[in-house]
Order: C-alpha cells, then sequence, then structure tokens
C-alpha cells in the first residue's frame, strides 16, 4: 500500500517531503562549545560530500527542559546563537533550533531556518502562534503524552496565523515509567495532515529521568528504530550526535556517536530509495 505525498516543504535548497528523498537534521544536542559545534559541523560536511542526503543542522541554543535545575541550560543564549550563525555563514546549512517562550521566537527567527517547538510544550497556544508569526518553518515534536491524530490541532494553530509551512516530528510515546515506544502508525497518521513527518531516533531511545537527576538511554536501539522509521515512510530523520556522548553535557545516553553517522545514513538511504521507487 504506497503512501500518499504530502507537500513539499522548502529550507533553502532542501525539499522535505512530496515525495522528495529522505532528508536528515543532524547535530548536538546543545550548543556546548564552538569547537563541538564547528568540529560536528566539518564531520558532517566531509560526510555529505561523499553521500549526497539533504541536510539540516540542529543544536539547541539552550535547553530549558532538563531533569534536574543543576543539568547544563546554554553557556548564554546570544554567544550560543552567534555560534549556530557560524555554521550557517561557513558551511551553508540551514540551522534548527527549539524555543521554550513566545518571546525567544523573533530572537530565534534572526539566525535559523527552523523553530522547533519541544515535545512537552506542542500544546503551548502562545508558543505555536509565536512560532509561526516569524514565518520561519515550525518543527512541532509530538508530545511523549499526545496521540498522533490529536497533532492536527497543534498544526492549526501555526496555520491560524498564516503560517503553513509545518513539520510534525515523532519522539516516542511515555511507555509505563522511565520508557517511551515508538509507535510506527503515528507517521502515516501524522501525514494525514498533509505536511510531512521526520522521525527523532534519538530521543525516542531515551529512559526519561532513568538516571535519577538525568535522563538515561538505550542507544543501541538508534539504528533499528531508524530504519524502520524510513521504511514507514518518514520524509526525515532526526538525529542527535556528538563526537563523545559520553562526555556530552545533555543527553549524553542518548546521542549517537558521531563516527557512526555516515553509517546509518548509508542505510537508511538505501532503505528510503526502496520504499519510493517501489
Amino acid at each position: 500500500m504506497s503512501t500518499p505525498k504530502t507537500k513539499t516543504i522548502s529550507i533553502g535548497s532542501v525539499q522535505i517531503g512530496g515525495g522528495n528523498p529522505l532528508a536528515l537534521i543532524a547535530g548536538p544536542c546543545v550548543v556546548e562549545n564552538r569547537e563541538i559545534i564547528l568540529q560536528t559541523a566539518k564531520t558532517i560536511l566531509s560526510i555529505l560530500n561523499r553521500i549526497n542526503i539533504p541536510f539540516i543542522f540542529k543544536s539547541s541554543y539552550r535547553k530549558a527542559n532538563r531533569t534536574s535545575g543543576e543539568s547544563f541550560s546554554s553557556i548564554g543564549d546570544e554567544k550560543a546563537l552567534k555560534i549556530l550563525e557560524e555554521v550557517k555563514r561557513e558551511f551553508g546549512f540551514p540551522i534548527l533550533t527549539d524555543i521554550h517562550t513566545s518571546t525567544e521566537a523573533s530572537i530565534a527567527a534572526e539566525v535559523v531556518d527552523i523553530i522547533q517547538i519541544p515535545a512537552f510544550l506542542c500544546r503551548q497556544t502562545e508558543l505555536l502562534e509565536a512560532a509561526g508569526k516569524t514565518g520561519k518553518v515550525v518543527n512541532i515534536k509530538k508530545g511523549q503524552f499526545v496521540a498522533p491524530e490529536d497533532m492536527l490541532l497543534a498544526v492549526e494553530k501555526v496555520e491560524a496565523v498564516g503560517n503553513k509551512k509545518i513539520l510534525l516530528t515523532e519522539r516516542g510515546t511515555t511507555f509505563g515509567y522511565h520508557n517511551l515506544v515508538v509507535d510506527m502508525r503515528s507517521l502515516p497518521i501524522m501525514r494525514k495532515s498533509g505536511y510531512p513527518v521526520v522521525l527523532d531516533a534519538t530521543h525516542s531511545v531515551q529512559l526519561p529521568g532513568g538516571e535519577k537527576i538525568q535522563s538515561g538511554g538505550q542507544p543501541e536501539f538508534i539504528f533499528p528504530i531508524a530504519r524502520a522509521g524510513v521504511a514507514a515512510g518518514c520524509d526525515a530523520l532526526f538525529i542527535e550526535t556528538h563526537p563523545n556522548p559520553q562526555q556530552a553535557l545533555s543527553d549524553a545516553a542518548s546521542q549517537l556517536p558521531l563516527e557512526l553517522l555516515e553509517k546509518l545514513i548509508v542505510q537508511v538511504k538505501a532503505i528510503d530509495e526502496l520504499v519510493k521507487n517501489s
């Protein structure tokens, strides 16, 4: 049974949805420092020179939804956004980052191409409206507590302010305590909105709060979840990756080691081509 096409969302030269090839959204969870961000961007550029895949660089300039008040949040909003701006200028990558309050929307929009709504905040009306009013592409992550069909209501909030440049992201659903499960049915269900869908294969392996003051994770399942999501017809794959995940200041237990990213791209690209050509 074929998967119906969605509309195409353009981010610079990157086309997501509408039957276009699988796109990749990847980068470190948070801007820890300039060195790690530029090292990651440089490594990804070298991969893209070998393997052609539409690409968007992601990193949060600030992480507000942390398990503990003692967890790392930011090196400073202005400093972090300047580093993301440098990546965009030096490497030519479109940039994605998330916001947590409506006042952040216009500030982030001065630098980034995609404004992301965190899963915990996907029902916040003012936040969705503020993101939509920037005119940027808005990526809404499905809350761990939200049914996929209910994401149509979040879509309507962004559309109501005149913005129809929307992506919807699956990132796992709460399954008891300290666990998530990915229901692949959510991808075609959210596609009924007419907008492209993204699978976040790294947050999906989190064990929320599983290490008392921080989330745990099962990164060994990133590859099978990513492969399954692409086979199920997602339009883009979202991967948090880090040169040394064990030393990462955020989501250390669920980021993909940067050295494994190329292997993953090769696998999912082949699956995407098989799905689209069949």
